[in-house]
């Protein structure tokens, strides 16, 4: 039974290692680096609940870096087909599979303090988009900022020109109603690509500050402005749920949800302090726009949400029903 170095210590006590008896061993696949804060954060108190609160009869092993096949946009795909039973992953790296979920993205729509729980709240409103697979948990990260590796902006007008990566469809309208040309890229490539000049900068979370050591390459940083907030999710093949007992089921569905809750805390958290750190270190510099300046950016990016969720709606989606819904949690 294989589970990776970073939990195996922590959950060695319940059972987790070999030698454990289990009805079933889930794999949980991760394409970001073993070393990522989410092991600690929300697998590992995963794990640990799943085989606590079934007698060590279903137990995790995770396997990150993607360990079980490569590409952070196939995650969707490998729990469909049973690669993996659970995956972790973006919905903005298929969006066209996921333009309900991705309304979640968009600036104003949720708060990054209180976004996951409206999420939770309302989650069996998406659950068209997910009949493939077992939702267990869906959260939002610390809002996506702008990072540069060469020339502050400290304006609107200072983005003109600039590739910048982006998420998700939904981010580069954004980046696009600024003046940029967005580049869809997952996170793991941004480094190599912010390196070597092939993008200007990059629209993320300040935890890949630290997690994909993008502060090595990254010197300036831009924030003040109403920006997109990504979407994670945790999902597991319908089979292998299926699988369980109803009892087992209840347990990971449960863990789902509380993964979820730790995985937004950690991201926020782990967020606050990377640009504290980043804003302190020689030759960095975090730019927080005017009052201004950033009405200017607010304004430029509001018509891309009355866009969205008009396009989703000809899609016969809820939208704005899903979107209020969020709002008034």
């Amino acid at each position: 039974m294989r589970i990776s170095k970073a939990i195996t210590g922590a959950v060695a006590a319940l059972g987790l290692v070999t030698g454990a008896v289990s009805a079933a061993d889930l794999k949980l696949a991760d394409f970001q680096p073993p070393s990522h804060f989410v092991v600690d954060a929300a697998y590992t108190p995963f794990a640990e609940k799943v085989a606590a609160e079934t007698n060590g009869e279903v137990t995790v092993s995770v396997f990150m870096g993607g360990e079980l096949g490569p590409g952070p946009r196939e995650q969707y795909s490998r729990a469909v087909d049973g690669v993996t039973d659970i995956a972790f992953g973006l919905p903005g790296y298929t969006a066209s599979t996921f333009p309900q979920t991705l309304l979640t993205e968009l600036p104003g729509v949720i708060s990054a303090e209180t976004g996951t729980a409206s999420i939770l709240a309302n989650i069996d409103m998406l659950s068209d988009e997910y009949k493939r697979v077992v939702l267990l948990g869906l959260w939002n990260n610390a809002p996506n900022v702008i990072f540069t590796a060469n020339k502050p902006i400290r304006a609107m007008e200072d983005l003109k020109g600039l590739k910048i990566r982006v998420p998700s469809r939904n981010a580069g309208l954004v980046v696009e109603a600024w003046g940029a040309s967005p580049v869809s890229m997952p996170a793991p490539e941004i480094y190599n690509a912010m390196q070597t000049g092939v993008i200007d900068g990059a629209m993320t979370d300040a935890t890949t500050l630290g997690a994909f050591k993008l502060a090595e390459v990254t010197n300036y940083i831009t924030v003040g402005m109403e920006t997109t907030i990504s979407s994670f999710f945790l999902i597991m093949n319908r089979d292998s749920f299926n699988d369980l007992s109803e009892e087992h089921q209840k347990v990971v569905l449960e863990a789902g949800r509380e993964a979820a809750v730790n995985g937004n805390a950690a991201w926020l958290g782990i967020a606050d302090k990377a640009l504290s750190g980043f804003a302190a270190t020689e030759g960095k510099e975090v730019i927080t726009l005017s009052d201004d300046e950033a009405a200017k950016f607010n304004a430029a990016s509001a018509p891309v949400v009355g866009t969205v969720v008009a396009e989703a709606e000809a899609q016969g989606i809820a939208a704005q029903a899903f979107v209020d819904a969020l709002k008034s949690k």
